[in-house]
């Protein structure tokens, strides 16, 4: 299905892309008619004050404008909540979780929305909401948009077509897909069931993470970011628009599809990524480098050097270190790490944490490698060794990560985590204190 596709290239582009010739004016973006008889219609994921090198907008060219459209009524949230999350303590407990299971029953994507964890506020445009999705279904007669925050989708099991406002793109286990705050879009499945991640970014948008004394290249490249070219839907019927609005659901009626964009122009738009393209950096002397060296994605906060959400990949690689504990060192950070795995297996937790599944390290809460992954690291051959088949990434943010009252009391939850680290034995050699 992806060669079906074309797609623009460069991350923050201010792309240009019509469906029909000429549908895109000209020398300006409001003329007093538009060729076809569209409509011109702003959106903008920036306040219009925002500096040159931040504003995003996007002008779009449609058969109808957005405001065509019945009136709200709120429907139920189901297991979807939004920060800040307040219906149970959050414990300092190391937490992890089994895979949601697939549903039985048609199930699609706003159905199969789980929220298993929260931080900041929504209202506040601050932290991130971190869900599942689980579909067998793909969604027909309605579309939906999210007003609190841009969508991040890390596809862990079959491949979805995300048909928006602005074009389509396709998604799979293996890339990512972000799609801006307000755009609309419906999600067809290409295969018969479809699971994953979603981190809801409430704060600013996702640029590329800086790489400083690296240089130039390395890590994630902008030209191999990939947006949508112009794909319009001129359908009539009886269709309905799901919203996600100040944390709760919405939905209204709307007699056409609102995929009516002929033409657009802008830089605020849907793209995806290839994680195979991300290019590892790492130590080829000693010691294990931190975290943040594998960092694709990264939405600032207030505070420099300090993300609202960093979105960092553990793929294929080498590792070559000398006299060194290869995997991840026992730590506590003010940082809040929450982790998925999208297939293998991941090098500091071999069992247990499986694909599909998750796990929640909040601020301070001590961490690292398992006992019997310790003592096998400590006394391994340090040999040249290819990591393969592997692939875990994380949510880092500087907000504690609430879980719901879903995620710490679902049956997914591993109730007896900790016992990994129980085991760790006494070393100790020193003299006695």
């Amino acid at each position: 299905m992806n060669s079906e596709l074309e797609y623009m290239t460069g991350f923050g582009n201010e792309f240009e892309t019509e469906a029909l010739p000429g549908a895109l004016p000209i020398g300006q973006f409001s003329p007093q008619k538009v060729k076809y008889d569209l409509y011109a219609e702003q959106f903008s994921t920036t306040a219009f004050t925002a500096p040159r090198a931040d504003n995003r907008r996007t002008w779009m060219y449609r058969i109808r404008p957005s405001v065509v459209q019945g009136d709200y009524s709120v429907i139920d949230n189901g297991l979807i909540r939004t920060a800040p999350i307040t219906e149970v303590p959050t414990p300092p407990t190391m937490l992890r979780w089994d895979p949601i299971a697939i549903p039985t029953t048609p199930t699609d994507f706003i159905d199969g929305l789980i929220t298993m964890a929260a931080n900041g506020s929504a209202n506040g445009q601050t932290g991130i909401g971190i869900h599942v999705y689980v579909a067998n279904k793909s969604m027909t007669d309605r579309y939906f948009y999210n007003a609190d925050g841009e969508m991040l989708f890390v596809p862990q099991q079959g491949e979805l077509m995300l048909k928006t406002e602005c074009g389509n793109l396709t998604v799979k286990a293996g890339e990512i897909a972000v799609i801006p705050r307000g755009i609309k879009f419906q999600v067809e499945l290409l295969t018969e069931t479809a699971r994953g991640y979603i981190c809801e970014n409430y704060g600013h948008a996702y640029v590329l993470a800086e790489r400083g004394p690296v240089g130039a290249n390395g890590y994630a490249n902008d030209r191999d970011f990939q947006y949508p070219v112009a794909a319009f839907e001129d359908k009539e019927g009886e269709f309905e628009l799901v919203a996600k609005f100040n944390g709760n659901m919405f939905r209204c009626d709307i007699g056409h599809s609102p995929l009516d964009v002929v033409a657009w122009t802008g830089n605020s738009a849907p793209y995806k990524y290839d994680l195979a393209r991300f290019n590892v950096m790492n130590t080829v002397s000693f010691d294990h480098p931190d975290p943040s060296i594998f960092t694709v994605l990264t939405s600032p906060s207030g505070t420099e050097g300090v993300a609202n959400i960093d979105f960092a990949i553990f793929p294929p690689r080498w590792m070559v270190a000398e006299n060194t504990f290869r995997p991840p060192y026992y730590h506590r950070n003010i940082m809040s790490e929450f982790m998925g795995l999208i297939e293998g297996v991941y090098d500091a937790k071999e069992h247990g944490f499986v694909p599909g599944g998750m796990s929640l390290h909040n601020c301070m809460s001590p961490h690292g490698p398992e006992a019997d992954v310790f003592e096998k690291a400590s006394n391994a051959e340090l040999e040249p060794q290819r990591y393969e088949n592997t692939l875990a990434f994380m949510f880092e943010s500087r907000y504690v990560i609430s879980p719901t009252k879903y995620a710490l009391e679902g049956k997914e939850r591993q109730p007896n985590y900790t016992d990994c680290w129980r085991t760790i034995k006494k070393h100790y050699s020193g003299p006695q204190g």
